[in-house]
């Protein structure tokens, strides 16, 4: 049987993974930058595709605004009402929402 995460686990996990895919945008990001410094032309070809990875880096940060607002509101509460599930659910319902 699969146990289950407490929240303060699912909340380094999230963290851990946004920071891995931060970094991995990042590294797509700058060799982006040294391709599009090249040419004028690679600015027309490629610039919507940057700007993807501009978006992915902002849903990045939104994210780890959420966790730390859960975070807050679970340490304002002084109890652990939160679980992991209710952390991912509410992440992904205010991305729907905003």
């Amino acid at each position: 049987m699969k146990k289950t995460n407490t929240l303060d686990e699912a909340i380094e996990n999230a963290v851990k993974n946004v920071n891995s895919d931060r970094a991995a945008v990042n590294s797509v990001l700058i060799d982006a930058m040294v391709y599009l410094k090249k040419n004028e032309e690679n600015h027309r070809s490629t610039g919507m595709v940057v700007a993807k990875y501009f978006e992915a880096l902002q849903r990045s940060n939104d994210q780890l605004i959420k966790i730390l607002a859960i975070r807050e509101k679970r340490e304002k509460q002084d109890v652990e009402e939160f679980t992991a599930e209710d952390m991912y659910d509410m992440i992904g319902q205010e991305s729907i929402e905003g």
